[in-house]
């Protein structure tokens, strides 16, 4: 278990090693271990996410889908984060997975960086608007539960969304010197929401369960794709449950002594996330009575589970209360790290009009810029959905495969060149074990998202890239020096 620190490391010298890669220190460093722990565990919102998420994988690839999806996928995201430790130990700075690339292979450090960084902004984007579209999707199961004969526009939905998204940006904007003592509660509400739910649905769905055969090895293909197709669309969910521990990356300039907490943090939250949704899985699964009404409830598949278990819509709807929130957690988590990967890039003037976003508001003490970057284009996908069935599954697809293919840029790099790139840190693998995890770490799905990223941050490249944007700044020894002073 990770406990607090019980003295904080001094300013200065964490902001001498900040300054060694090249920046100034412009954000306060008030988050202890525990609350960005919190804020970790938030973002990825693990048995919340996958239970609210259900509907994907329910018909690609069933309960095999459900289970075991979330195990490949837990696997592999926590090779991919005890990796990615190794760089945020020896360059702990918010640029994250761009800035690693850079240092890792300095003579491809501007299209290299400059895509890398944009695949993990865009990833951001698109994970702040998943938060916000699953977070509508249980509000309207509420009210199609309480109120069957109610039939939902988009456009109401679309309000909720709109609402969370705002709500997100205004705690952001003005309670940011409050966001460790509400990441702290995150955590304990979010784990202690867990066991909640957990023995109350098994209480009362007793001794009515499903069968282990069921929960383990029910394999249902609707999707009219092939039984591997569909199985790998299905991995989708078990992804999106225990991707984005990069956050800690992108908010370490906010942490004391962060080439020793930041790599402890980022594996601590996979490794909780993968736990804790794989056992609230399998408990939905044994108490989900029959499937075919779970897929097609109006209440939504986690609704109607909990419906199902506790044969009473009060208790059911009681106990989304509890994920509800964690879903509010969610959003506002992801927006706060999201701000912070505009900042970084628009700090290496990677993004048009760099300086705006780069701007640190100097009453509120954070890039308030880039907070309101976030909410417009979160809003924007919003209207999409609008138009399109299909495009909450692809927001979905969209965040979940451009941060894994971010996490894949700096890794693939350093293995290029023979695991030989990164400086003495004091988070290091063993040579063989950093080689076995490195090689687990490649991309898995999804190719087709990446090469869109890679048009569009292309075109902006030729654009206005390759004029302003020449990767992470390095400052000499006497900046360094002026810049604490």
């Amino acid at each position: 278990m990770i406990m607090e620190d019980s003295k904080l490391s001094p300013l200065p010298e964490d902001d001498v090693q900040l300054a060694r890669m090249g920046h100034k220190p412009e954000l306060k460093r008030n988050f202890s271990t525990i609350s960005m722990l919190g804020l970790a565990f938030a973002v990825l919102n693990s048995w919340t996410a996958l239970s609210a998420s259900l509907s994907i994988s329910l018909t690609s690839g069933g309960s095999t889908s459900v289970i075991w999806g979330l195990v490949t996928a837990g696997v592999c995201n926590l090779c991919i984060a005890t990796s990615l430790a190794e760089f945020l130990s020896a360059y702990p700075t918010a640029g994250g997975q761009y800035h690693w690339v850079a240092v890792s292979w300095p003579q491809w450090v501007p299209i290299l960086s400059w895509v890398t960084g944009w695949i993990n902004v865009a990833g951001w984007i698109a994970l702040v608007a998943t938060n916000a579209l699953l977070s509508s999707q249980l509000i309207a199961g509420i009210v199609s539960a309480v109120y069957p004969g109610f039939v939902w526009q988009k456009w109401q939905q679309f309000l909720i969304y709109v609402a969370y998204t705002l709500l997100a940006f205004l705690v952001n904007a003005f309670m940011n010197s409050i966001l460790p003592i509400i990441y702290r509660g995150a955590l304990t509400w979010s784990l202690g929401g867990f066991v909640l739910v957990s023995i109350t649905v098994l209480a009362c769905a007793s001794p009515d369960y499903n069968t282990a055969y069921f929960v383990f090895c029910d394999f249902v293909n609707q999707t009219g794709w092939p039984d591997g197709v569909a199985w790998l669309l299905g991995l989708l969910q078990g992804g999106l449950g225990v991707t984005a521990f990069d956050a800690v990356a992108h908010m370490i300039e906010e942490v004391p002594q962060p080439s020793i907490r930041g790599p402890k943090i980022m594996v601590s939250c996979v490794a909780i996330g993968t736990f804790t949704g794989a056992v609230f899985l399998m408990v939905l699964l044994f108490v989900a009575g029959d499937m075919d009404d779970v897929i097609k409830s109006s209440a939504g598949p986690l609704l109607q589970i909990l419906l199902h278990a506790t044969q009473n819509t009060a208790g059911g709807i009681c106990l989304l209360m509890l994920p509800l929130v964690c879903m509010a957690f969610a959003t506002l988590s992801v927006m706060t790290t999201s701000s912070r990967m505009i900042f970084a890039l628009a700090r290496d003037g990677g993004l048009p009009a760099s300086r705006f976003f780069a701007h640190v508001h100097p009453k509120l003490g954070l890039p308030l810029n880039g907070l309101l970057l976030t909410a417009f284009v979160v809003v924007i996908f919003g209207c999409i959905y609008l138009g399109s069935n299909s495009a909450f599954n692809a927001i979905i697809s969209a965040s979940v495969v451009a941060l894994d293919l971010s996490y894949a840029m700096p890794i693939a790099v350093n293995c290029l060149r023979g695991r030989k790139t990164l400086p003495d840190r004091p988070w290091k693998l063993p040579s063989v074990v950093g080689w076995i995890v490195d090689i687990v770490c490649f991309p898995y799905y999804c190719i087709v998202a990446f090469a869109i990223i890679v048009i569009v941050s292309g075109f902006q490249w030729i654009v206005d890239g390759r004029k302003n944007f020449t990767g992470p700044r390095v400052e000499t020894e006497s900046d360094i020096q002026c810049g604490i002073e």
